[in-house]
C-alpha cells in the first residue's frame, strides 16, 4: 500500500483552518524619505518666501497730514508737563503731554533747554 501525505486536517481537502493571510508591509527608502520630505516641505517653504516679500508692504496715499504746528523752544527749567499746561490751559495736560511725545517722536516725556517741539495749532493762543 502507498501512504499519502495530507497537508491540513484529514477530512478537509483544499482548505485550512488556521489560515493566515500574508500582511504586506510598505516599506519607504531612504530616496523615497527624502522625496517625500522635499514634496511636503517645498511648498511651505514657498510659501513662506511669498508671504516675507510682499506682505510688509506699504502702499503710499495722496492724503497728506492734516495737522498743521508751530515750534516752540524749551526754556531752561521747563518740563514738558508745565508746557502743556500753558500753551493748552483748558485741555487736560496728559493728553497734550502724550500728544506732544508723539508728534515729536520722543523716547520719554523728557525735554531739554534749547530743545524746539512742534506744537499743533490747536494748543496755540
Amino acid at each position: 500500500m502507498s501512504t499519502a501525505v495530507l497537508n491540513g486536517p484529514v477530512g478537509v481537502v483544499g482548505t485550512r483552518s488556521n489560515s493566515v493571510r500574508p500582511t504586506s508591509r510598505l516599506r519607504i527608502t531612504r530616496r523615497g524619505r527624502a522625496l517625500l520630505t522635499v514634496l511636503i516641505a517645498g511648498p511651505v517653504v514657498i510659501a513662506a518666501f511669498a508671504f516675507a516679500v510682499n506682505g510688509g508692504g506699504a502702499v503710499a496715499g495722496v492724503d497728506s497730514s492734516s495737522v498743521v504746528f508751530e515750534h516752540v523752544t524749551v526754556q531752561p527749567g521747563e518740563s514738558l508737563w508745565q508746557l502743556a499746561s500753558e500753551i493748552a490751559p483748558s485741555s487736560d495736560p496728559r493728553d497734550v503731554v502724550s500728544e506732544l511725545v508723539q508728534l515729536n517722536r520722543l523716547d520719554r516725556a523728557e525735554v531739554h533747554p534749547g530743545q524746539s517741539l512742534a506744537v499743533p495749532l490747536k494748543y496755540s493762543h
